[in-house]
């Protein structure tokens, strides 16, 4: 039998925002279609049920133009602390995220385990760099969201200015 670290990629990245600020990022439909998937792809959603044993549908839109269905299921939902899927159309995986805190930043912890090693030998190179690509998307859109947030705050309340 494989290890798990034969049938894996394993990378970590340091975010500097809080667990609760990236895990946001992770539960809303809206704002994962913006990040989700290597550089250059872009996301429909159908369905996010987000919640262990919950369904999640997406078509990934590549930059070579075609359109890649994807299906998954949730199998861990841990509130600022996990997100895992196990990918059941076309290449079968599970994809786990871990956040951990850092003091003001928090460390995602981010494993893709095929079933052999084989299969992910197949395709390690492309997973590599395609792993680090979402987690470079995801980093970006925290900042945007930690942005947007800090400028809602700082725009003056209408009623207070009277």
């Amino acid at each position: 039998m494989d290890t798990l670290d034969q049938r894996s990629d394993s990378r970590s990245r340091v975010i500097r925002a809080k667990p609760h600020e990236v895990f946001a990022a992770m539960a809303d439909p809206h704002r994962i279609a913006r990040w989700w998937g290597p550089a250059g792809f872009s996301n429909t959603i159908h369905r996010f049920e987000f919640k262990p044993g919950g369904a999640w549908h997406l078509t990934m839109h590549g930059p070579d133009g075609k359109d890649y269905p994807n299906e998954s299921r949730f199998t861990r939902v841990v509130p600022d602390r996990v997100f895992e899927i196990e990918h059941l159309s076309g290449h079968h995986f599970v994809l786990t995220m871990e956040l951990s805190e850092q003091g003001a930043h928090t460390r995602v912890d981010w494993r893709q385990t095929f079933d052999t090693a084989a299969h992910y030998e197949r395709l390690a190179e492309f997973v590599a760099a395609a792993n680090e690509q979402n987690l470079d998307r995801l980093a970006a859109e925290v900042e945007r969201g930690s942005s947007a947030a800090q400028s809602i705050s700082a725009t003056p309340d209408p009623k207070r200015m009277a």
